[in-house]
């Protein structure tokens, strides 16, 4: 028992510290140190404001709740009673019903939403920095990437959208799709270091991602589909100039239709409801007039938000040549476009992936511009509203600079990728399984054998290399000592390592540059002394960019108090309508509804279902003949007044009219009413 003891003590410790553990803690505590004062009062204050949080707090409860009691109703929720499909009226975060599980009413659904809006940002941390170091960027790099993802400036303006502040699961997503793969951009494939595994969870977090909403699942899942694409063709090149049909490994090929297939069904699945929408409230359908109130000029790409500490109250003046200021204020970071733009030209990237990162960003904010690109938006989104299917549905094309973010990040973590010492320790920067297992589809070299494809670790390289093989035979010479060592212009390259050849072929040297432009061979440079006084200062000037990045994101995001319940509300049956019936008082009521989910003929949506114009409309003249006769026809058996919300609205003397003859009930619950039909 002392032993087992002893190895279990062992594992915890190298679990503890290992790179991913440190990196998801780090994630959590800069979340809640940046999100303050989000934790201090979670069941009492709302992030921003009282409008879309709460309807999103709602969201999260409903689903919970429908997949705990009628999974098959998931998606005909309590509200805008008596219309179907209402759970599809807005982005739903379904993703997030396990959360929904766990307590119930109006207060627990408030702490709900604050932990996950604390929670999104160490995601979308956490995600970014896993894709940098899958990548081969260094941790200073993937730290830049990961900060300026999850706290960029422009995302403080959308504290009070949770749908949109969800996007840790695109890059973790590709993240884990690419180490399934072998594929770096650092290192190119490497097909040893394929694993089924990781693919399969990869499509597996794609997948969740989209469940959470279409404004931001469904450019990821048109990206997704390029990647394919451009696999697809690639693999046709190769097969083209080899003459012959690539290998693919049969278990990944197996995980990659599997997991794809299982992707598209969710996707599927997800739309349909959508579609059932638009066809039963044609009004639903956005239009380009619509997405031309929510277009930024390119202006907007280089302003802040009010939010933002750093830059909210310098950029007041640009805010105010914007339209829509909360949905046109997409500055990524001054620091952020300052490191990426320097990434162009010096990077540990090759030349060719810093043109295509470039090049995917600009393209991202020419998308992001809306109807103002080129004019008029076509060639552009314009173009995809009208051909693509589904962008008909996403009305605000500035959030897609999330797009633009992230490949700025990557480009700002090629430039911090340096090379350390040859004396250096190499770490594996992805993690592995415990002891004694292994992932899904990985392949062990057999002792003493180098894989096809595996490259040396460089100097500072973070990926790990090869075990050392017995020693060869006396009087024998690996092949690798016979071929001189290819190196670049600028830096020392690792020892090249055979590609994938044939039996009797000769031999293709793989070497890995700094760049494309490393052609000439030199000697490389020794080695020097790991922790001399210079290497720490480098070293320490990296975080640098990282303070700064920090910096940018600190909050001046307000924190206001939640909508309480009314006493007269609990225990409420249905199905029901609140009066005043209008504006955004109606999220409230839809929070409130989560005490036991009575139908409720309030909701708000972008659009307004035609039953819900006449049932308001009936209700103006409230209580008379007429429309209690109505009422009770399309079902309601209850209507509460709210008072002290009737000043200035049409129901204002409601609670004035007589009740005779009508043959309904009134009662007062403290200054509220509550009519039984």
């Amino acid at each position: 028992m002392r032993i087992v003891g002893r190895r279990l003590a062992g594992v915890s410790w190298r679990v503890a510290r290992h790179e991913w553990t440190l990196a998801a803690v780090a994630a959590l505590v800069l979340a809640v140190v940046l999100t303050w004062p989000t934790l201090r009062d979670p069941a009492s204050t709302i992030p921003q404001d009282t409008g879309d949080p709460t309807l999103q707090a709602w969201q999260v409860a409903w689903g919970g709740h429908a997949l705990l009691t009628n999974p098959f109703q998931v998606w005909h929720s309590n509200t805008f009673y008596p219309e179907p499909y209402t759970y599809a009226y807005s982005d739903t975060l379904l993703g997030y019903a396990p959360f929904g599980m766990i307590g119930d009413g109006p207060v627990a659904a408030v702490v709900r939403y604050n932990l996950l809006y604390m929670l999104t940002h160490a995601l979308a941390l956490f995600g970014a920095y896993a894709l940098a170091r899958q990548l081969g960027a260094g941790l200073a790099g993937s730290a830049v990437a990961g900060v300026s993802f999850a706290y960029a400036p422009w995302k403080l303006a959308q504290a009070g959208h949770l749908h949109v502040l969800s996007i840790g699961g695109i890059a973790l997503a590709l993240a884990m799709l690419a180490r399934g793969h072998g594929w770096s951009l650092r290192h190119g494939h490497r097909p040893d270091r394929i694993r089924p595994g990781w693919v399969v969870a990869g499509w597996a977090t794609a997948a969740w991602q989209v469940t959470l909403g279409f404004g931001i699942g469904l450019p990821f899942a048109y990206v997704l589909g390029l990647i394919c694409l451009g696999v697809a063709v690639t693999y046709g090149v190769v097969w083209w100039r080899r003459r012959s049909r690539p290998a693919v490994p049969r278990r990944l090929l197996l995980a990659d239709l599997a997991g794809g297939i299982g992707f598209a069904g969710v996707t599927l699945a997800m739309a349909a409801p959508y579609f059932e929408v638009v066809a039963r409230n044609p009004s639903g359908r956005r239009t380009v007039a619509q997405i031309e109130m929510f277009s930024p000029s390119w202006r907007g790409f280089v302003t802040a938000p009010p939010e933002s500490w750093l830059w909210g109250e310098r950029h007041e003046a640009a805010r105010a040549t914007l339209g829509f200021p909360g949905e046109m204020t997409l500055l990524p970071g001054v620091v952020l476009l300052s490191v990426a733009m320097a990434g162009i030209f010096f990077s540990a990237w090759r030349l060719r992936h810093r043109l295509m990162l470039a090049g995917a960003a600009l393209v991202s904010v020419a998308l992001a511009a809306g109807t103002t690109f080129g004019g008029d938006g076509d060639p552009g989104y314009v173009t995809l509203v009208e051909h693509a299917p589904g962008w008909d549905g996403v009305r605000t094309p500035g959030r897609l600079v999330l797009w633009t973010t992230l490949l700025l990040g990557l480009l700002a973590a090629g430039v911090l990728t340096v090379r350390e010492p040859a004396s250096a320790p190499a770490r594996d920067p992805l993690p592995e399984p415990a002891s004694g297992t292994e992932p899904a589809g990985e392949q062990v070299p057999a002792s003493g054998a180098r894989p096809a494809g595996e490259q040396e670790p460089e100097p500072g390289s973070t990926e790990p290399g090869p075990e050392p093989g017995p020693e060869p035979a006396s009087g024998a010479r690996p092949a690798e000592e016979q071929v001189p060592e290819p190196v670049g212009a600028r830096s020392a390259l690792r020892p090249a390592a055979w590609a994938d050849a044939e039996p009797g072929a000769r031999p293709v040297l793989r070497p890995a540059a700094w760049s494309a432009a490393a052609t000439q061979e030199v000697a490389p440079e020794p080695a020097r002394k790991q922790g001399g006084p210079r290497w720490r200062l480098a070293r320490l000037a990296l975080l640098l960019p990282l303070v700064l990045v920090l910096l940018e994101g600190v909050n001046r995001t307000p924190h206001v108090p939640a909508p309480e319940q009314p006493a007269v509300l609990r225990g409420l049956t249905g199905p029901a309508l609140v009066l005043p019936s209008d504006g955004i008082r109606e999220l409230h009521v839809m929070l409130w509804s989560t005490d036991g989910f009575p139908k409720v003929v309030n909701g708000l949506a972008s659009f307004t279902p035609q039953s819900q114009e006449r049932i308001r409309a009936a209700s103006m003249t409230f209580p008379d003949a007429t429309s209690v006769a109505y009422l009770r026809q399309v079902g309601l058996r209850t209507v509460v007044l709210l008072p002290g919300w009737a000043p200035g609205t049409p129901w204002a003397d409601v609670a004035a009219r007589p009740v005779d003859g009508l043959g309904i009930s009134r009662e007062m619950v403290g200054e509220d009413v509550i009519y039984r039909l």
